[in-house]
C-alpha cells in the first residue's frame, strides 16, 4: 500500500507547479495522515533549486510524523554517506532533512537516498523508505556555439530562401525547460553592401538562408555575420559568434575579346606558323573552369587551313596554319572566332566574337616543271644537234613578272644534251651511247634546272629511253687458241656483243686466214 501511495504522490508532485507551495504542503500533510494510519513512513519527492544563495544548512523537508512517534532517523546514499558526502543531512530526532550547500543541476540532477527510522526502544517499527531529491534547474548556463567561427559557402546568384549552412549552439541547462530553449538572430553583416540583410537565420534551427538576389562573388566574395544565440526563447542569457560565408563562383561572366578586329599577315607555304594571338578577359574566379577560355573558328576556315588553341595562360587563343597557304590562289582570309568557357554558362550570356583578317604574304616560289619527270624515246645514234624535246617550267608567282631560264644541272656527267636558255629546247650535244655505264635499263636521266629572277630554282627530270642500234661488233673473247695436229679435239669460242638482243646472237664465226687444218664454220 505504501508503494501505491508513493506512485500517487510522485505523480502529484510532477504535475503540480513548484510555486504552489500551499497545495504541496496540504498534500504532504494529507499523505502523512494516511500513512500514519497505515503505520508506514513515506517521504514524497523533494524539489530543491540549484544555486541557492541562502544560509546553510537549509531545511528542505519536515514531517509531522515524528511528533507522535519517538523515532531515531538515519539517511544513506549518494549525497549523504556516499560521495559527495554530506550534501544532505537528517535530524536523527525529528527526521527533518537539510541541504548543506548550493546544488548544481548540471553536475547532478537527482539524488536517491534511503531514510531509516528505528523506534527509540531499539525495535524496528518502520520499513526503510526511499527519498528522491530533484534539483530544480536555474538559468545559470548561457548558450555555447558548437564552433566559432562557422564556415560556409554559397554560390553567387543562389535563389532567395536557399539554406546553405547551419549555426547551432548548446545549453547545459535543463533541455526540457525554457532555460535551454535557444533562439538565433543576426546582429550585423560585414560588408553591409549591397544589402545589409543579404542573409537571414532561422530563429529556431539556426539555418542561414539567402535573403537577396544580389550575391556577386566578383564584387563581394566574402561576408562575416555576427550571430547571437539567447536562451529563454531569446530573452535570457546571450552568446555571440561569427559565421564566415564565402561566395563561390558560377559561370556568370562570358569571356570577352579585348578587341573585336585583328589583322595579321603570314607567309604562304608555311605550316605551323603562328598567325595571331587573341587575348580575352573573364570576370569569374581565376584558374577555374568558369574562367578558362576555349576558342573555335566559327566561319572562314572552310579549307581547314587554320586551327586555334588555348594558350598556356588559359586566356588567349592562338591561331596557327595547319596547311600551306597559296598566295596565288587566296591572298586573304576572314575568320570569325568565338570564345567560351570549359563549363556552360550558368545563365544565358552573349557570346563574344572577334574577326581575324589574315593576309597571305607572297613568297618567291621556284618555277615548277609539269610534269616533274618527262619521258621520251630516241635512237642512241642521233646526230649532234638533233632536237629531242621542249621541256619548260612555269613560275607560280603570278603577281610577279619574272623570266625563267634553263640549264642542265652540273651533276650531269655525260654532256650528251644541251638546253636552250630561253626556250627550253633540248638538243643532242654529243653522241649518246646506250651501252654506257650512265644508262640504266636502257634509260638515261638528266636533271634540268629552271631559274627565275630572284633566283629560285626548280628542277625537272628528263628521261631518255635510248633505242638500241647495231653499233657494236661481236668480240671473240679467246684471242689465241692452240690446236694439236694429231688427235685434235674441238675448241669452243666465246663471243659477246654489247648491243641488245636484236643486234647480238646468233653469231657466225669463220676464218679469215689460211691454216694447215680445216675449220668447221659454226653459228652461236
Amino acid at each position: 500500500m505504501c508503494k501505491i501511495l508513493l506512485f500517487f504522490m510522485f505523480s502529484a508532485y510532477k504535475t503540480a507547479s513548484i510555486k504552489q507551495t500551499s497545495t504541496v504542503k496540504h498534500l504532504t500533510h494529507f499523505i502523512f495522515y494516511v500513512l500514519q494510519k497505515r503505520r508506514c513512513m513515506l517521504i514524497p519527492p523533494l524539489f530543491v533549486p540549484e544555486n541557492q544563495n541562502v544560509p546553510f544548512p537549509k531545511l528542505i523537508f519536515k514531517s509531522d510524523f515524528a511528533k507522535e512517534n519517538t523515532m531515531i532517523y538515519s539517511m544513506k546514499g549518494e549525497g549523504a554517506d556516499e560521495p559527495p558526502v554530506g550534501v544532505f543531512i537528517i535530524d536523527k530526532n525529528n527526521g527533518a532533512i537539510y541541504v548543506t550547500k548550493p546544488l548544481d543541476r548540471e553536475t547532478k540532477d537527482k539524488y536517491v537516498l534511503t531514510v531509516h527510522a528505528v523506534a527509540a526502544n531499539g525495535e524496528v517499527e518502520e520499513e526503510t523508505t526511499e527519498i528522491i531529491i530533484f534539483v530544480i534547474d536555474g538559468n545559470d548556463n548561457k548558450p555555447i556555439f558548437t564552433q566559432n567561427p562557422f564556415l560556409g559557402s554559397v554560390a553567387e546568384a543562389s535563389p532567395r530562401d536557399f539554406e546553405f549552412m547551419v549555426a547551432n549552439a548548446t545549453d547545459a541547462d535543463d533541455p526540457d525547460s525554457d532555460h535551454a530553449d535557444i533562439r538565433y538572430s543576426i546582429i550585423s553583416q560585414t560588408p553591409p553592401q549591397p544589402d545589409p540583410n543579404m542573409f537571414i537565420i532561422n530563429p529556431i534551427t539556426g539555418g542561414i538562408r539567402v535573403n537577396s538576389d544580389e550575391l556577386d562573388r566578383e564584387t563581394y566574395p566574402e561576408y562575416i555575420l555576427l550571430i547571437q544565440a539567447a536562451d529563454m526563447m531569446g530573452d535570457g542569457l546571450v552568446t555571440t559568434g561569427t559565421a564566415v560565408i564565402t561566395v563561390t563562383d558560377i559561370n556568370d561572366h562570358a569571356p570577352q575579346f579585348e578587341k573585336t578586329l585583328y589583322t595579321a599577315s603570314v607567309p604562304e607555304n608555311k605550316v605551323g606558323s603562328v598567325v595571331v594571338k587573341i587575348p580575352v578577359t573573364d570576370g569569374d574566379d581565376p584558374q577555374t573552369p568558369a574562367w578558362t577560355a576555349n576558342f573555335r573558328i566559327f566561319s572562314g576556315n572552310s579549307g581547314g587551313f587554320f586551327s586555334i588553341s588555348t594558350g598556356p595562360n588559359k586566356q588567349e587563343g592562338i591561331i596557327t596554319t595547319v596547311k600551306p597557304l597559296d598566295f596565288e590562289q587566296t591572298n586573304k582570309y576572314t575568320l570569325l572566332v568565338i570564345t567560351e568557357n570549359d563549363v556552360p554558362f550558368a545563365k544565358p550570356l552573349p557570346t563574344s566574337t572577334a574577326t581575324v583578317i589574315v593576309n597571305v604574304q607572297d613568297v618567291n616560289e621556284a618555277p615548277v616543271f609539269d610534269p616533274a619527270e618527262t619521258i621520251i624515246s630516241k635512237p642512241e645514234d642521233l646526230e649532234v644537234g638533233t632536237e629531242l624535246t621542249v621541256y619548260t617550267a612555269t613560275d607560280p608567282d603570278t603577281a610577279r613578272a619574272q623570266t625563267v631560264t634553263y640549264r642542265v644541272s652540273n651533276e650531269d656527267r655525260s654532256g650528251w644534251v644541251s638546253i636552250d636558255r630561253d626556250t627550253g629546247l633540248i638538243r643532242v650535244k654529243s653522241s649518246m651511247d646506250r651501252e654506257s655505264p650512265l644508262v640504266k635499263d636502257g634509260k638515261f636521266k638528266v636533271l634540268i634546272l629552271a631559274v627565275d629572277d630572284v633566283p629560285a630554282t626548280g628542277t625537272g627530270t628528263l628521261v631518255i629511253e635510248l633505242e638500241d642500234v647495231n653499233d657494236n661488233a661481236p668480240v671473240i673473247e679467246e684471242r689465241e687458241i692452240t690446236v694439236c695436229s694429231k688427235n685434235s679435239v674441238p675448241v669452243s669460242l666465246s663471243v659477246t656483243d654489247e648491243d641488245g638482243s636484236g643486234f647480238a646472237a646468233p653469231f657466225t664465226v669463220e676464218l679469215h686466214e689460211e691454216i694447215l687444218f680445216p675449220l668447221v664454220p659454226a653459228v652461236f
